[in-house]
């Protein structure tokens, strides 16, 4: 918000230089993005305003902010002269949807269109609005003052004097003000007259009833739209427009009338013409206001300090709220512009501001009541990044959201569903919520690799979000997520072949398992051959936990790694549910006594058919070794002249205990 000093002075009597209330409302929450000096002495201000403030997307909402930060009274801007209300003989409004619109005022004004005066469009060249004519200029104006959005319609170009607020009709398109059409869902709220939509509701007019040089008789706009109506047509319509962003946030559902009134004084001050009453105000369900009890302990508590009374009561008057006291603390109303102020913790936080947080001291908060007990997926949560970061991988956090495009290749795992798309994504390319975690850190494993970088080694904790038949929400089940690819260490300039480092295989990531499996102390692990679509065949396997699958592992299939411009190099890959794991860890790890005697080592070839897999036969090993075994391993794998076509001759070392 582009705040021009000249224009805040008609509103507070104020001789501060632009950097010192820069610096006060910087320190009050409001980020200062740059400054400008302008001719005559004047300076704009420009500010980042949040998200929850959109009061002060207008000149007086920021001259409040002053004003009360200065303790300076705000000038009484209530000199336009009232306007009647009632039915009118040249409009009729009709709110076919009062939930996405429950109030929306027009008056019809006779003008005559020309250019603005100087002073006006000076105004806007300074706020970052082009000036157009003198009827729309007042419509921005006045938007730029008190924060309520308006619109123009010609009368002449309306099919009848009716304006009727409803939904688009299915097909429906419409041209807008910048010349593009634009094709419109029936969940999108449109102001339309008898015959066809003219505007897109809160975010941008038609150019059908557009305002011209021949123009002589307008519908002025002034309406409340729901925020969240505004916001997605906004999105699905990548249109965003200085009345969308307002409508979007929160508008003043009191300030529509007044918005008229405004623009109906600006009209006769300059000559543009008048406006015809009385206004048609169609505000079918009045809301009640906000009503907020602000306690004077839980002030203490939640700043640390005791603020005087007087302080609260100059504070919260001046920030606009209907203020009373009473024995534990005061009643207050928040005002219609206030949309943020809905509990006690926002009065708090309104007085902690303007107060000044640099005059509270610090204190520890008072406990009320013990600690409740660590939830126990956390110790096992970190003892999960113990592992991965013990085998060399960082922490990656990605984005919840990614492109359909790039959840294809891992659909597989839908078993036939489709992903669960976004219903108002921000960016085609944030359009689906991830159905693995891997997606986005192969995606991380591509960035590093075009800046450059090798040797990677990630790993994600993080919901996955998986469709639900017959519900609307899916699951979110937390999945670990691992990716390697790179050198198996690094070079060391002492050797003979410092170039001759082996590269991540297969059995890196195994081994990787096998360590997680070990530290969690994981009961009846076995590995199994897996067929996945987006690892590599012969090169996958799946880790089994008591019998249930938990996980799959492996080379990522070629053709993923081309679709990500990871081709040439094996990367591996594997995500393992988290839950199942987790569930399946013992509560106590069973201690063993250290052996008397030193242990006895035996190595053994077997030789097996070929399909027979290592763990099949380490399986066999642990079944005959019985309880004198303490450990069994593969140590080579053997094909050759003096073993049988068809078979093979698997070594193993096993370790087994001496009886005391």
């Amino acid at each position: 918000m582009r705040l021009v000093l000249s224009w805040l002075r008609e509103f507070v009597d104020l001789d501060a230089p632009a950097e010192d209330i820069a610096e006060k409302l910087s320190i009050r929450g409001f980020e200062v993005a740059s400054m400008e000096a302008l001719d005559g002495g004047d300076a704009v201000i420009d500010f980042e305003i949040t998200a929850n403030r959109p009061d002060c997307l207008s000149v007086i909402g920021l001259a409040r902010e002053i004003a009360t930060t200065y303790s300076l009274p705000l000038r009484d801007r209530e000199q336009t002269p009232s306007l009647a209300t009632g039915r009118s003989d040249r409009l009729a409004i009709h709110l076919d949807d009062q939930e996405l619109c429950p109030r929306y005022a027009g008056a019809v004004a006779d003008v005559k269109i020309g250019p603005s005066p100087g002073w006006l469009t000076a105004r806007l060249h300074a706020a970052g609005v082009r000036p157009i004519s003198n009827i729309v200029d007042i419509t921005n104006y006045v938007n730029l003052e008190i924060g309520q959005p308006m619109h123009a319609f010609d009368l002449a170009k309306l099919a009848g004097p009716e304006i009727r607020v409803r939904r688009a009709k299915r097909g429906e398109s419409i041209v807008t003000l910048d010349d593009v059409e634009r094709k419109l869902d029936p969940d999108m709220l449109v102001i339309a007259d008898c015959d066809r939509a003219q505007a897109i509701a809160g975010v941008m007019g038609g150019a059908a009833s557009e305002v011209s040089a021949s123009t002589t008789a307008i519908v002025l706009e002034s309406a409340y739209f729901k925020p969240s109506s505004v916001r997605r047509t906004s999105k699905r319509l990548g249109l965003k427009t200085e009345a969308s962003a307002r409508f979007e946030r929160g508008a003043d559902i009191g300030a529509q009338v007044r918005a008229i009134e405004r623009a109906a004084a600006l009209i006769a001050q300059i000559g543009a013409g008048r406006i015809a009453v009385p206004v048609v105000d169609c505000y079918p369900q009045p809301r009640g206001p906000v009503r907020i009890v602000l306690r004077r302990t839980r002030l203490g508590q939640l700043l640390g300090a005791q603020v005087p009374d007087g302080d609260v009561e100059r504070i919260l008057r001046a920030l606009g709220l209907d203020v009373r006291a009473n024995a534990d603390g005061w009643e207050t109303v928040a005002p219609t512009f206030r949309v943020d102020l809905l509990r006690e913790a926002d009065l708090i936080e309104e007085v902690g501001r303007h107060y000044g947080f640099d005059r509270l001291d610090a204190t520890f908060p008072v406990a009320t009541a013990p600690a409740p007990a660590p939830d126990p997926r956390i110790a096992r949560d970190q003892a999960v990044r113990r592992v991965m970061t013990a085998a060399g991988a960082s922490e990656a956090i990605t984005f919840a959201f990614i492109e359909a495009k790039a959840a294809e290749p891992f659909a597989s795992v839908l078993g036939g569903a489709m992903p669960v798309a976004v219903a108002n994504p921000l960016s085609a390319k944030f359009d689906t919520l991830r159905p693995l975690l891997l997606p986005g850190l192969v995606d991380a494993v591509a960035h590093n690799r075009r800046h450059g970088r090798r040797d990677v080694r990630l790993f994600e904790i993080g919901s996955v979000y998986l469709p639900e038949k017959g519900e609307k929400l899916p699951r979110e089940p937390r999945r670990l997520a691992l990716v390697m690819t790179g050198r198996r260490r690094a070079e060391f300039w002492a050797e003979p072949d410092a170039g001759a480092v082996p590269m991540l295989d297969f059995f890196d990531m195994k081994g990787v398992v096998e360590a997680l499996v070990g530290d969690l102390h994981l009961p009846d692990v076995a590995y199994r051959p897996a067929k996945v679509s987006y690892l590599h065949p012969g090169k996958a396997s799946e880790l089994v936990v008591g019998g249930n699958v938990v996980g799959q592992f492996g080379v990522l299939h070629p053709k993923v790694a081309e679709a990500y411009e990871l081709g040439g190099r094996d990367v591996l890959a594997g995500e393992f549910d988290l839950e199942a794991i987790l569930a399946a860890v013992p509560e106590r790890h069973a201690y063993v006594p250290v052996p008397r005697f030193p242990a006895a080592l035996r190595d053994i070839a077997v030789i097996v058919d070929g399909p027979v897999t290592a763990e099949r036969v380490l399986a066999e090993i642990r079944t005959a070794g019985g309880s004198i075994l303490r450990d069994v391993r593969l140590f080579d794998l053997y094909r050759g002249e003096s073993i049988p076509a068809g078979k093979k001759s698997t070594c193993c070392s096993i370790m087994n205990t001496v009886q005391n």
